[in-house]
């Protein structure tokens, strides 16, 4: 980042020159193509399944109904045998009464294992392995080509007229018929089911891709708006249509709450940029005018040392603020306390300090009382707790009536410490009493100028409890006097 010159901030090229090499290096994806992608899968896998069991289904459905027709061409077969009209009463087959396709076998034969009838088409037995199946169903291949078969068992009686109800002959009948064309019907179902679904798929992922780009555009719309917002402009305003979706507002929400965040917080550091320089700037116009009137006539040295005083006075001041900023500057850029940081005992922390200011409290004669018996263990680095504390102090020291008592207290409530810094004196406004924590901030000019104050006291203190995960607030009214509260995690010391 460089300085502009309007005070801002601005992306140097250089880091410019990084964002767009690692956008290079990055191999760009689009959540659209993964989507469409991923529910095509799906679908082509779910097409796969029902094409099988599709498929599986017509198979089964086709072979039962060619089955009963096999049965029932059996079935015709054996009624077409009957008495030979020899002297030994056997049976033959009556092909008059059969009109059978020219593609079908069968052969009927005795319990002896003689044939009886045989189609012209079969010459002899299969030149395969008969395959068995339920219900005496067969498979066998005949001239290469795949045959289903029946075998069935069945009776007939010879001279059904004579004395004794005839002579019973049992016959066994192998009928087979050609699957081909069952097979046929099979793949033309599967092959019409699969150009439905090859079709459906097109269907679907034209339209899929339609609707996400549609579903998406909200997010682009977010995408837009975010990317305006820079340094000079930080108008972010979450469009409605990303507000409505459930998936996206999370996101929207999030995203203008940053953006606040960040420019209240750009604003304030530009604004404590300048105000330090204009608190700097201050103190040099101060110190040389002192030095220009020293230098404008011949001065006695009485009148030199106290010019010189006045500029040693300007300067410590301008100390006093160079090290409170860079105080700021160091708790801001300090990562939060880690879990091997040893505790700070605020209530020693107190007493220190209350002895400290002391002298100071008695030449304004104000009484410091205290309020902290037991050791009360707070995450605060040491330096920074004892800084904490003293500005509180300070502050409720310069700002209250003579022949008054200043108390700081500090107990335990549950699991926080809660310190108490409370003043009797002046006071402060409730117009004043908001922008306490501001840097840079003092309602009376002048006064804090006559104490000494840079206005960065509070900010100092805010900054430290809010790194510590505390709170802080003050309580004040005009004449009556001020109440700062402090509450901060107590850890075990442990």
């Amino acid at each position: 980042m460089i300085r502009d010159a309007g005070g801002g901030y601005a992306s140097s090229p250089g880091s410019a020159n990084v964002l767009s090499g690692r956008q290079g290096r990055l191999k760009k994806s689009s959540i659209t193509r993964r989507l469409i992608g991923t529910v095509l899968l799906v679908e082509i896998a779910a097409a796969i399944c029902v094409s099988g069991a599709v498929l599986a289904f017509e198979r089964r459905a086709h072979f039962r109904t060619f089955d009963i027709m096999l049965r029932g061409r059996a079935d015709s077969i054996l009624g077409a045998v009957q008495d030979a009209g020899d002297p030994g009463d056997n049976v033959m087959v009556d092909k008059t009464e059969l009109n059978l396709p020219p593609d079908d076998v069968y052969e009927v034969r005795d319990p002896s294992g003689r044939i009886v009838g045989r189609s012209p088409n079969w010459d002899g037995p299969p030149d395969a392995l008969i395959l068995p199946h339920e219900d005496g169903i067969l498979s066998l291949r005949l001239g290469g080509k795949p045959y289903r078969a029946i075998r069935l068992h069945g009776v007939r009686v010879v001279d059904p007229g004579d004395k004794g109800g005839g002579v019973p002959r049992p016959v066994t009948v192998l009928y087979g018929a050609p699957t081909i064309n069952v097979w046929r019907a099979v793949n033309a179902a599967a092959e019409f089911y699969a150009a439905v679904n090859v079709l459906l798929l097109l269907i679907t992922g034209t339209v899929m891709a339609w609707l996400l780009s549609r579903s998406l555009e909200p997010l682009r719309v977010l995408a837009a708006e975010a990317s305006g917002v820079s340094v000079n402009s930080w108008s972010f305003h979450p469009p409605e249509s990303a507000l409505a979706l459930k998936e996206l507002e999370p996101l929207a929400v999030a995203l203008e709450s940053v953006m606040q965040r960040l420019e209240r917080s750009f604003m304030q550091q530009r604004r404590f940029v300048g105000d330090a320089a204009h608190e700097l700037k201050t103190g040099v116009a101060v110190v040389k005018s002192s030095l220009q009137l020293l230098a404008m006539k011949p001065r006695t040295p009485e009148e030199y040392q106290a010019g010189l005083e006045r500029c040693e006075a300007d300067c410590a001041r301008m100390e006093e603020m160079v090290y409170e900023m860079l105080t700021l500057a160091r708790i801001d850029a300090a990562e939060r306390p880690a879990a091997t940081l040893v505790p700070s005992d605020i209530a020693g922390c107190i007493r220190q300090v209350a002895d400290q200011f002391s002298t100071m409290a008695s030449l304004r004669q104000v009484n410091i009382v205290v309020l902290a018996a037991e050791a009360l263990h707070v995450l605060i680095r040491a330096q920074e707790c004892q800084l904490l504390v003293s500005n509180l102090v300070l502050n409720a020291i310069q700002h209250s009536y003579a022949q008054s008592q200043v108390t700081v207290s500090a107990v335990s409530e549950g699991d926080e410490v809660v310190l108490k810094v409370e003043d009797r004196g002046e006071g402060i406004s409730a117009a004043v009493l908001p922008h306490v924590f501001e840097r840079f901030f003092r309602g009376d000019a002048s006064r804090d100028r006559s104490t000494g104050g840079t206005g960065l006291g509070l900010a100092i203190c805010k900054a430290i409890v809010d790194q510590a995960g505390g709170s802080i607030e003050v309580q004040s009214n005009n004449d009556v006097g001020t109440i700062v509260t402090v509450r901060l995690p107590l850890v075990d010391p442990a």
